[in-house]
């Protein structure tokens, strides 16, 4: 017998939370009533790019709880609240390393192009105010520079990659839709 894979996964991956469940969180009580708004939850052409570019961003500009900053993120914006939420999980404990490494190559070469270029972080780090910290600005500060061009490239890149695979899916059920319509037309 044949298992599926969604199968496999429901039952050892822990679920996203639902409506109701948030609905029943006492921490959320006082904002619950913004999380249940139904146009939070639906997949359409203008929630599902918001909600993987507020994935994105939250997901590199904060190493914990990025997911309750992506659902904050997805109120204002009306972005997709499960989406947003999913798409965090880019980064986890598996792919840190990965991402750390990307991060500090990125931030050390937009800084290189900076100090080239004479930018404002150049002069900064000149003055010679940062001395004491110069090690610490050499590795996290580079790293953590890296991290939010990341955030910022990323959720750009998130938006419109999503925005066009969202639309090539309705072109595709359109034209699912209006063969289906031909082929049940009697001919005359």
């Amino acid at each position: 017998m044949r298992k599926r894979i969604s199968d496999w996964v429901g039952r050892r991956v822990p679920s996203m939370p639902t409506r109701e469940d948030m609905a029943g969180n006492r921490w959320l009580a006082p904002i619950a009533h913004r999380f249940l708004s139904p146009e939070l939850w639906r997949f359409t052409r203008r929630s599902v790019p918001r909600g993987v570019a507020l994935g994105m961003f939250a997901a590199f500009i904060v190493p914990v709880g990025q997911i309750f900053l992506a659902a904050f993120l997805a109120l204002p914006t009306r972005a997709n609240v499960p989406l947003s939420a999913l798409v965090t999980f880019i980064t986890n404990p598996f792919t840190l390393p990965f991402w750390l490494m990307i991060a500090n190559k990125v931030g050390g070469f937009v800084l290189k192009i900076d100090a080239v270029t004479g930018g404002a972080a150049q002069t900064h780090l000149l003055s010679g105010q940062w001395e004491d910290f110069g090690w610490f600005l050499k590795t996290a500060g580079v790293t953590a520079f890296g991290f939010i061009v990341l955030s910022i490239l990323c959720s750009a890149i998130g938006y419109l990659v999503s925005g066009f695979i969202w639309r090539g899916v309705v072109a595709r059920k359109w034209q699912r839709r209006g063969r289906r319509s031909t082929s049940l037309t009697p001919a005359e």
